[in-house]
């Protein structure tokens, strides 16, 4: 029994013996590739380092060269111009490491190794979507489209300004007035401080001159200068210079002596167009150089009535398409140097018995009548754009029905030049101080027809301030629009910003 027990306990003893011999060499073993791996493993470190560098060295690209025993492929291994240093690093580590393990890898599908995404316990682990390297170039600010700046338009610039002006501003653009009218002085051949301050006062949209304020060319040239001046000063806008300067007998500049300029004879005188333009081109020329721009011509009158002695030789003939081709011809020589023509004296004073300047003058055709043969220059206006048609002081009882002046008849005027003709430019009485005018109406009466029938322009009333003050007045009354004013002041207003 004891021998039993003692067996036993010798066994148990050899069995504990072989168990530490077994850990110990278990734990032995563990420590040895422990170490063994921990040496591989900085080889490795070390033997990447030195191919990095070396990959720096040598600028190693993907483009070509052999990995182990394995080729690049270069027709698609390039990406679009947005490769990177740490991609480049990238490949570099990847090739050193093929080269220390000396296995045989096959780059294929755009420089992709085929065993890429296979754990290598001997090859550090990349994120799968490396950071790119921060670019020390700032990003560049989107370009953006080009924007085309506005430019006004004329329809814009003209509505612009009419809007800026006061009522009154509006109702003076529409007088024109002679120099003593404005000033209030005597005979008037210079234009200094009074004339500056009665611009300021009245900004008048239009002055005329006649012979008595032209002495010579440099006081003419001085005198309108300084006007403009003021004009532009006051308004933003040049004033209207005006003049009768239609050559042969009517001429202030042409007839005063002082002033070295080719003159002509009247203009039944006047043979062909190519003629006609000449004496437009030269009267133009140096209406121009003096500083005007606007002329009261051509006569456009008809003589269909040989006792006229009003206009008579002033007129280019009897015939209507010869008056037409003639009055165009005159209009385009004064318009190539920038003046303003005014075919006058609608609808035609060659029919006419009387003279408008002492008093009554009619003429006792029919609508149909004058059209056939007075009214053809002034169509004639209408088709070709002339800047102004003046309106004469004629009775026209025949077509609007009593003895009421033409220059005061919407029916003549509204109705028969500008919607039956067609005519859209400018219109502006003939001076509303003549006796068929002043001798009949007072001022304010005047002034007020003139606007209600159609006028944009109303020449020298007897008393221009007491005729704006009527247009004012009838404006606030409600008895004209405030619109029906704005449409004479945007044609005057265009016309002004093509001086």
């Amino acid at each position: 029994m004891e021998l039993k027990t003692e067996n036993k306990k010798a066994k148990n003893i050899i069995l504990g013996i072989i168990s530490c011999i077994v850990i110990a060499m278990l734990v032995w073993g563990i420590i040895a590739v422990s170490s063994k791996k921990d040496s591989e493993e900085s080889g490795r470190e070390s033997i990447k380092t030195t191919g990095q560098t070396k990959a720096s060295k040598e600028d190693l690209t993907l483009n070509t060269g052999n990995i182990g025993e394995g080729e690049l492929s270069t027709s698609e291994e390039k990406t679009e111009g947005n490769e990177t240093d740490t991609t480049k690093e990238e490949a570099a580590t990847d090739i050193t490491s093929g080269e220390s393990e000396g296995s045989t890898t096959q780059i294929v599908n755009h420089g992709t190794t085929a065993a890429e995404n296979a754990p290598n316990p001997s090859v550090t682990p990349k994120p799968e979507n490396p950071p790119l390297e921060q670019s020390t170039t700032p990003p560049e600010t989107p370009v953006q489209p080009a924007t085309t700046p506005h430019v006004e338009t004329i329809d814009e610039r003209v509505n612009r300004i009419v809007s800026s002006m006061t009522l009154e501003e509006k109702v003076y653009q529409m007088i024109i007035v002679a120099p003593e009218s404005l000033t209030g002085q005597g005979r008037v051949t210079q234009a200094g401080q009074t004339t500056k301050d009665c611009i300021n006062m009245y900004p008048v949209g239009g002055i005329i001159y006649f012979g008595s304020n032209i002495v010579n060319e440099a006081q003419v040239t001085e005198m309108l200068s300084n006007t403009q001046k003021y004009s532009l000063e006051r308004t933003g806008l040049k004033i209207f210079t005006c003049i009768d300067e239609e050559g042969g007998r009517v001429a202030r500049i042409g007839n005063n002596t002082a002033f070295p300029v080719k003159t002509f004879s009247d203009m039944a005188y006047i043979k062909g167009e190519a003629e006609a333009y000449n004496v437009g081109d030269t009267i133009g020329g140096y209406l121009s150089r003096y500083g005007f721009n606007v002329d009261f011509a051509p006569c456009a009158d008809v003589i269909t009535n040989p006792e006229n002695k009003v206009i008579g030789t002033r007129s280019f003939g009897t015939e209507p398409g010869v008056v037409s081709s003639m009055s165009l011809s005159v209009a385009k020589g004064l318009k190539s140097h920038g003046i303003l023509a005014a075919y006058k004296h609608f609808p035609g004073h060659g029919a006419t018995m009387g003279d408008t300047h002492e008093g009554f003058a009619y003429t006792d055709k029919t609508l149909e009548e004058l059209i056939k043969s007075e009214l053809v220059p002034f169509k004639s206006a209408a088709d070709n754009g002339i800047d102004m048609v003046m309106v004469a002081h004629i009775s026209v009882p025949k077509v609007i029905g009593d003895n009421t002046p033409s220059s005061l008849s919407y029916r003549m005027i509204t109705g028969v030049l500008r919607e039956q003709l067609g005519y859209k430019g400018l219109v502006v009485t003939d001076a509303l101080n003549m006796g068929a005018i002043a001798n009949n109406y007072t001022s304010e009466t005047a002034a007020v027809m003139a606007v209600k029938a159609g006028n944009d322009l109303l020449l020298m009333p007897k008393d221009f301030k007491a005729a704006a003050g009527a247009i004012i007045n009838e404006v606030r009354n409600g008895n004209i629009s405030e619109e029906r004013i704005n449409e004479s002041v945007r044609k005057i207003v265009r016309a002004k910003l093509y001086l």
